[in-house]
Parts: structure tokens; sequence; C-alpha cells
């Protein structure tokens, strides 16, 4: 009745050996090949080129958007073209623009969409997580309108949220009137929010890699291959619409020697932990708003007063800034201007943002970040000499690119940025130096990021790091049982019951494979098929059989062992050679699986010597050669 190592029944085991039984199946379900792409692949592909194109275009319209309202805000004129807010022809009166648009945008938070409240990636990445890659279509519309008038009336905002918040709307709503599944879905979500990213600087590769860090959370070619090619697509549209010149513009570099990198190394150390500081000045300033006595949609008018008064003094802290960005880089504001102008802009960004009116973060987190590089920058020069061979220009990159990477924890997304959008190839080593240093010290100290804080405040844990799925390195063959405990079909119910009930070796299995008479397999039984069953204990063990034989094979990885238990809703899987696959030679069960991760958890935390330090004539190399041969023959 047990059969262990599918060894035949004999009159010992005190049971009849079975006479062989006819094949219960003409064949096994096991589990489907894999194959990194598939047709599939290319039809979401093909959807996501057109959703690409789609976002380029709304992202150029929302520019033109935010450049209208600006022009009739605070100069009175009809003109889409994007310019900075300014506070010459209203005076006093222009501290009043914000508190207009800030009216405005909590009005159509509260009847028309919350959601739009927000600066656009938290929002898109609880979707992701938790609806499905699900957006409501009236946030495609009320997202964009809502940031063009917040940032338009002055609102010290980055356009680049909304955007790819909107062009993430695009691709979910296309997911939903489009067949797919949720996984499809998220691709295309993903493929319209970096898309949205890329028209906006011009930076196709830094949007790939954004979307992998913050949006997919994982990195495979049925996802890569449509998001990079959405923002191809969008950046050769962004070409064709206002052309393919660099974002911002630098002064030509000089390749760094090794002193000039370790000082790049500290300064975007220094500014990785102001991004911790200013992600929690962020988020009390939102507690704050939380515990005033009015409803919500007042509180972007609170804010919107500090951006007014703010404002009026200094005029450079309204609207996106992008020509702050380009002046900081080129140099062209420096030491007390430059000073004030970050303090001003990071009081007015926070405050405002804090009340949750609707706008992005990065432009203003730029500025802040490039305004600190600068600064610091000119103060090593100065203190060190020309002998450090320190560029201001460049120390001011590092510090824009290390506090993106300190704030959102999106390491390479902020280097190839920072790279994209000013064409300067020998910044790449400084940048890779200064924001791995911010991304280091960001960690250390603060577990969530400014995309992730909101989240981790409801509940939600989102961790940005990212492996290869152990079970998926590791084969069916190195983690299975080789004893099995099998039952012949012929056997009686009454005598397995007996069998079961003894306490015999093998006995206490919850699942048994079922074989013919000639050893081979004709399904599997659980233990509970053996004991519920009712009636006369005279039946045959092959009459139990629900199933077809569910099998895994030999080659399989434990991830598609894993998830075929899952299709087919079953604990543990007969083992089988791909050119015997009624012939089993193991089992796996979900303990197993569990097993496997013992090695990687002893590869994860157990330091060890693999090459001992000592020389082979010392007491110490003597001592270790003698336990490695007593853990030789105690192995053997």
């Amino acid at each position: 009745m047990p059969d262990e190592n599918q060894t035949p029944l004999n009159a010992a085991s005190g049971l009849p050996v079975a006479p062989s039984l006819e094949p219960a199946l003409a064949s096994v379900e096991a589990p489907p090949e894999y194959a990194p792409v598939d047709r599939r692949v290319v039809t979401i592909a093909a959807i996501a080129v057109l959703v690409g194109i789609g976002a380029a275009v709304l992202a150029n319209v929302l520019t033109h958007l935010i450049g209208l309202i600006t022009n009739l805000a605070y100069f009175g004129r009809v003109s889409a073209a994007f310019t900075a807010p300014g506070i010459e022809r209203l005076g006093a009166w222009s501290i009043v623009v914000p508190l207009a648009g800030a009216f405005i945008v909590g009005i159509m938070a509260r009847y028309g969409a919350a959601a739009i409240r927000g600066h656009g990636i938290p929002e898109v990445m609880e979707r992701v997580l938790y609806a499905r890659s699900r957006i409501a279509p009236r946030i495609m519309f009320l997202k964009p309108l809502s940031a063009a008038i917040a940032i338009g009336t002055g609102g010290p905002f980055g356009a680049e949220g909304p955007i790819i918040a909107t062009g993430g709307a695009l691709g979910s709503i296309v997911g939903q009137v489009v067949r797919v599944t949720a996984d499809e879905r998220k691709t295309l979500l993903a493929a319209g929010a970096a898309a949205g990213m890329a028209a906006t600087f011009g930076s196709p590769v830094s949007a790939v890699l954004l979307a992998v860090e913050l949006l997919l959370f994982e990195y495979r070619p049925r996802s890569i291959i449509p998001v990079a090619l959405a923002t191809a697509v969008a950046t050769g549209v962004r070409a064709a619409l206002v052309g393919s010149a660099p974002v911002f513009t630098i002064p030509a570099l000089v390749q760094p020697d090794l002193s000039a990198l370790l000082v790049y190394t500290v300064i975007g150390a220094l500014v990785g932990l102001a991004s911790v500081y200013v992600t929690r000045f962020v988020y009390w300033i939102e507690d704050l708003y939380e515990e005033l006595p009015i409803h919500w949609m007042w509180w972007p008018m609170i804010g919107a007063i500090f951006v007014g008064v703010i404002g009026y003094f200094e005029p450079r802290t309204l609207g996106v800034g992008y020509s702050n960005i380009d002046a900081i880089l080129s140099g062209d504001i420096v030491g007390r201007a430059l000073l004030v102008l970050i303090v001003l802009k990071f009081v007015s960004w926070a405050i405002y943002l804090g009340s949750g009116t609707s706008g992005g973060t990065l432009a203003p987190l730029f500025t802040i970040g490039g305004g600190l590089g600068a600064a610091l920058g000119a103060g090593l020069i100065a203190a060190l000499g020309p002998r450090a061979g320190l560029d201001a220009h460049v120390a001011a990159l590092v510090g824009m690119a290390a506090i993106f990477a300190g704030a959102s924890h999106a390491l390479l997304a902020s280097v190839v940025f920072a790279f994209e959008t000013t064409r300067q190839p020998l910044s790449l080593l400084p940048l890779l130096a200064g924001c791995s240093g911010a991304y280091l010290v960001s960690l250390l100290m603060m577990r969530s990021s400014i995309m992730t804080e909101k989240l981790a405040r409801r509940g939600a844990r989102v961790r940005t790091e990212y492996a290869v799925d152990y079970l998926s390195q590791v084969l069916v063959r190195d983690a299975a049982t080789r004893d099995v405990v099998s039952l012949r079909g012929g056997d009686r119910l009454g005598d397995v019951r007996h069998w079961l009930s003894s306490g015999a070796a093998g006995a206490s299995h919850q699942g048994f494979p079922v074989l013919h008479g000639d050893a081979t397999l004709a399904g599997v039984v659980t233990r509970r098929d053996l004991m519920d069953q009712a009636g006369d204990e005279s039946v045959t063990i092959a009459s139990l059989i629900k199933r077809g034989a569910v099998v895994v094979y030999e080659d399989n990885t434990l991830r598609e062992a894993a998830d075929h238990m899952v299709r087919t809703g079953v604990g543990r899987l007969p083992v089988v050679a791909r050119e015997a696959p009624q012939k089993v030679v193991g089992i796996i069960s979900r303990s197993d699986l569990l097993s496997a991760h013992e090695d990687r958890l002893d590869a994860a935390h157990v330091p060890e010597q693999s090459l001992p330090l000592s020389a082979p004539w010392s007491r110490r190399s003597r001592a270790q050669r003698r336990r490695r041969r007593r853990a030789r023959e105690r192995e053997s």
C-alpha cells in the first residue's frame, strides 16, 4: 500500500499487490513553458506607443494651459507662451492671485474628485498597488486642469508630477477600455506616466528608470519593452513640437579627478541629508493642516497666502521655476541671492504642497537641491582652493540630482535624468558618486521616500528594492523529496485507512501519488480524500482520484512549481522527468518551497570566510583543517 521510491508492494506489507490498472488519463498537467515575451507583448507595445503619443500631446497641452493661465492672471494678456509669473503689473494685488487659484482647486477637489489633490506620483503608485491600476476617467481631465490653475496662479510647483499623473491616467483608461490583464494595465499606466515625463524633460531613459523604480515594481521584458517604446515615441513627439535642445544649459565641463569625485560624493551626501529633513518638513506641515477645524477644501487657500506674500517679496519663487534651475546651473544666481531663493522657495512650496493642492515636487526639489549644491560647491572652492579641481556648475548639478535621489529613492533615474537634461557626459561620474552618497544617507535615516511616505501613513509597506525571485533560481530537482510514499491504485480503502492510523513511516503525509500496476502515475489523493470517504471501505484507491495527474518537471523552477500549485489548487506535486512524464521520481510540497529559502537567508545573514587569511603552517590554519576534516567524516 505505501510505496517508497516506487518499489513494488510485497507480502510483508500486509496488503496484496494491486493488479495493473488502465491509465487514468492520457497525459499529465504540467506547468506552462516560460517565455519572456509572446505575441501579446507585441499588442501591448503597440497600444503603449499610442498611449505615449497621447501622453506627449497632453503634456504639451498642459504646458500651454499653464502658460495661458499665467499670462491671464499676472499680465492680463491672452497667450499660451510658457512664462514665469511676475508682479510688475499687479504689485501688491499679486498676493490675491494664488488665493483665487487655491479657491478654484479646492472646489474642484471637493465636488469633482478628491484624487486630484497631491503631487501626482504617490497617487498613481497607490492605484497601481491597491486598485489594479484603475484610475477614474475624470482624473485625466481634472488633474491637469487643477494643476494648471494652481501653477498658473503662482503655485511653486513643477508641471511634471501632474503630467505624469495625467499620462498614467490615460494609460489606465485605455487599459480599462481594452480587454487586458491587470499586469498589462499596469504596464500601460506606467507607459503613459513615463511618456509624460519624457515629453516634459526630453529624458526617455530616466523616465523608463523612474517607471521601474516607482511604478512597475519589476524589471521584466514584457513590461519594459512597451514602456521604453512609449517614452521613445513621446520624446520624438516633444522634439517635433518644441525642439530637441536640452532642458537645462550648463557650461562645458572638464573631467574631474579623484579628489574632486570625493568632494562631490560628500556634497551629494550632505544634500541627501537635507532631502531627509525636506521630506519630514513637508509631512509635518501636512500633519498641521490635519489639526485645523475646517474642511480640507479650504486648506489650499491658507497655503496660498504664504505663496502670495513670499512671491511678492521674491517673485522667482512663483510658478514652476525652470528658469531658476537653469540660472543656478549656469552660475547666474550666486551668493546671498541664491540662499534667499533656496529658503523662500522651500518654505513656499512645502506650505502650499502640504495643504493638499495640485502640483508637482520635482522642479521645486531641483531648485532647492541645485541651490544647495551650488552653495556648498562655492564654499568648498573657497576653502580648498583651485587645487581641489572643483567646478561650481558640477556641484550644482550634483545637488540637483542628489536631492532627487535622496527624496525619491530613485537612484538611477536621478543620475540619468541629470545627464539627459544637460547632455554633459563628463558629469556622469560626479552624478553617480554624489547621488549614491545621497541615496545611502537617505536610506539610513528615512525608510520611506517623499513618494511613499503618504502610502506608509495609510498602512501600506512599499519596498523600493527589487531582486530576482529566489524560487526562480532553484530547480525542482534540487528541492524535491526523493523518498516518495505512494499508493497503488488497486489498494483497498479500508487497508489504507488502517495503515494511516498505524503511525507507520510515511503515514503522516498529507498527500500520496497513486500509481498504476506498471508504476506509472494515475493521480494524487489527499489524506482528506482517504479519511472523509463514507461508505464501502472495499473501494479501490483509484476510484477516489478526482482529477488527472497534476505534475511538475524536474527542470522546472520552484517559482513555476509554486505558480502551478496556485493555478491548480493543490498543495503538492509529483515530480516527473520530461522524457517519462508518468514516471514519478520525487514529490514537492509547499513546505519544500518554504524550506528552499533557508539557503537564501543564510547567504544574506550568515558571514563566512571562504579564503582563510592565516598562513598554511599556522596553528589557526591547522585547526581549521581539522574542523573541516571532522565535518567531512561526519557527513560520510
